[in-house]
């Protein structure tokens, strides 16, 4: 069976939404620690959603510093799925592994509410079971989710289809080209601002009338990177 590990950091508030998905999708969720450097033999990790050391600084600021991210930094590296939900990708930016920054929302406002995003790549590891151009609905909700880079990042970032999801119609935060997720060169670290661990299972999420909905959307995410890393979904 697969192993993807999801670290809790103090203030992480989403990590047991994850390990659930994670069974959900039929991996074993096993949760990591912020200050212990061993991953345990995971096969990829989630640093989910929260205000990891309450965000102080910056958001992911300190948490880019915890002993368990000098182990998650190297396997990323070394080719190991790697997932940052809303504060997680936070934390991505700030250790590298993605390029980039997130600030405050233009509106200065927390935000909490649904939203439909575009699949904008399936060649990551966290998006090759979804369709491209597919319209999915996720939950959001964040204060610091605009994603900020200078203008030649984000031309390369489009021109070397590196942006994995954009916002359909509504911009919730403000983030440059609409931007609401993106990976690396390798494809195998992806962040992205709003949360699939939300929407895993009908009557827990986004499934109302209308739209695209189907109230599993979040789903694909770790169906994904389980078939990816050879399992069965």
């Amino acid at each position: 069976m697969i192993r993807i590990g999801v670290v809790t950091f103090p203030g992480t508030l989403d990590d047991g939404d994850a390990l659930r998905a994670c069974r959900l999708a039929g991996a074993e969720g096993v949760p990591l620690w912020h200050g212990d450097a061993n991953l345990s033999g995971v096969d990829a990790v989630i640093l989910p959603g929260g205000f990891s050391y309450g965000d102080y600084l910056r958001a992911g600021a300190i948490a880019r510093f915890a002993p368990v991210m000098e182990s998650v930094i190297a396997a990323a590296h070394g080719g190991m799925p790697v997932l940052g939900i809303c504060n997680g990708f936070q934390v991505l930016t700030e250790s590298h592994l993605l390029p980039g920054s997130m600030i405050k929302n233009n509106h200065r406002t927390f935000v909490c509410r649904e939203t439909e995003l575009i699949v904008a790549s399936t060649a990551t590891a966290w998006t090759c079971d979804f369709a491209s151009d597919q319209r999915i609905v996720i939950p959001i909700k964040n204060q610091d989710g605009q994603f900020v880079a200078d203008d030649r990042t984000l031309d390369e970032l489009g021109a070397t289809g590196r942006i994995v999801f954009r916002y359909a119609g509504w911009n919730p935060n403000g983030s440059r080209r609409d931007i609401a997720g993106i990976a690396n060169e390798a494809g195998n670290v992806v962040g992205l601002m709003p949360h699939p661990e939300h929407a895993v299972e009908l009557g827990f999420g986004p499934d109302g009338p209308g739209g695209p909905r189907t109230g599993r959307d979040g789903l694909g995410f770790f169906a994904s990177v389980i078939a990816r890393l050879g399992g069965v979904t």
